[in-house]
């Protein structure tokens, strides 16, 4: 017996430090369908120069939030590729609730049929604890975790030799303060998909490989082969 998920079109959710990125990444590896994250989606489109890549840019540079409405024509846009044709997994969008409406209304445009929208429930004790011990080489931007590949603070990077730092997002209570918004803006948006019967929770505290299994588990189907 083998596994074969269910779906191709998927959505990651995690708060901070819940490791939605690689996860993302490992299953996008696995499947097949390009990771699309919300940050890529900016960059690409300010590199390229485009009317909504340029507004983008303008906003986020003046240190504002992009409004709803050009974040969803970005994805529209990054969606409407060839690439993402055969699916996709969507990392930090949708952020509010008009944003996951419309992304509703785009995927039935694309004629996606289904969809499904991965939790990563992880407790804030652990999620405090992963991020404070959060240390990023200034000279390549590779990050590290205390105690881990022998790194400690104070520790030369393992690979260049840079200097390990503490992001001021990551000290304990920024940390907190980044989760309570979380959860404030993410709930209205996973009461939406809740009612829509497509979220698919999972304990996210294992490491790497056992949470990429258990979702593998619980988005595939027994098939013969």
């Amino acid at each position: 017996m083998r596994k074969e998920l269910t779906t191709r079109h998927l959505l990651f959710f995690g708060p901070p430090g819940a490791g939605k990125g690689t996860q993302a990444t490992m299953l996008s590896a696995r499947v097949g369908v390009p990771h699309i994250s919300t940050g890529e989606i900016l960059r690409s489109a300010a590199a390229q120069g485009t009317p909504l890549g340029k507004r983008a840019k303008e906003i986020i540079d003046a240190g504002h939030l992009v409004p709803d409405d050009i974040m969803v024509e970005l994805v529209r846009d990054v969606l409407r590729k060839p690439e993402a044709r055969g699916g996709f997994i969507l990392d930090g969008f949708p952020r509010t609730l008009p944003q996951a409406e419309a992304l509703t209304a785009l995927l039935a445009e694309l004629h996606v049929n289904s969809f499904a929208v991965v939790v990563l429930d992880v407790d804030e004790e652990e999620l405090v604890r992963r991020l404070s011990n959060r240390l990023v080489c200034e000279r390549d931007g590779r990050v590290y975790s205390v105690g881990r590949s022998g790194v400690n603070r104070g520790s030369p990077c393992p690979d260049c030799g840079g200097q390990l730092v503490q992001r001021d997002d990551d000290r304990e209570e920024t940390v907190r303060r980044r989760l309570k918004v979380y959860l404030q803006t993410t709930a209205p948006v996973l009461a939406y998909y809740e009612q829509l019967g497509v979220l698919v929770h999972v304990d996210g505290r294992g490491t790497a490989e056992t949470v990429h299994w258990e979702i593998t588990q619980k988005l595939s189907e027994e098939v013969e082969g």
